[in-house]
């Protein structure tokens, strides 16, 4: 799998970990934060990162600044971007197993490594449930397209 990390200078830190977690855990990662001390736009990241995803260039993306909400607000912009901030472990599961999120957003200030590695980890790991679940995934993408979700009806049969 190849995943896309992005950071502004309060996420440099914990990006250097994630990238080490996600080379660890055998898959391919793509930096597209900074690198360097000096403050950074996080909008401008999180367009790259997201932008990748929404390409399918790659196949997730993980963005980290100083709280993680700047990152997840500017990510949710981009069409096909299902970003979800988390902060501990059932976060991270439950935004890929009932969200199908394409985007994970970390805090580089709020999160200690041990922490940080589960979440990595546990989202990485995670795969989407479906059921039920595609339904409502289904009306995220109907917001997006401009289309009322009340209007969507499935012509699949969840539980």
């Amino acid at each position: 799998m190849k995943v896309a990390v992005g950071n502004d200078h309060r996420g440099m830190e914990a990006k250097e970990q994630v990238k080490a977690i996600i080379t660890e855990m055998g898959h391919k990662c793509i930096d597209f934060g900074i690198s360097a001390e000096g403050p950074a736009d996080y909008p401008d990241l999180a367009y790259l990162t997201a932008t990748a995803v929404s390409k399918r260039e790659v196949d997730m993306g993980i963005l980290i600044c100083g709280t993680g909400i700047g990152m997840c607000i500017a990510a949710n912009k981009v069409h096909g971007v299902r970003a979800a901030l988390c902060y501990d472990e059932l976060n991270a599961r439950v935004s890929r197993e009932h969200n199908n999120a394409n985007v994970l957003c970390l805090s580089g200030d709020l999160l200690g490594s041990q922490v940080l590695r589960k979440i990595v980890e546990v989202w990485l790991t995670t795969k989407f449930a479906g059921g039920r679940h595609q339904r409502r995934v289904e009306k995220i993408e109907a917001i997006e397209g401009g289309i009322d979700p009340r209007t969507v009806k499935s012509s699949k049969q969840y539980m």
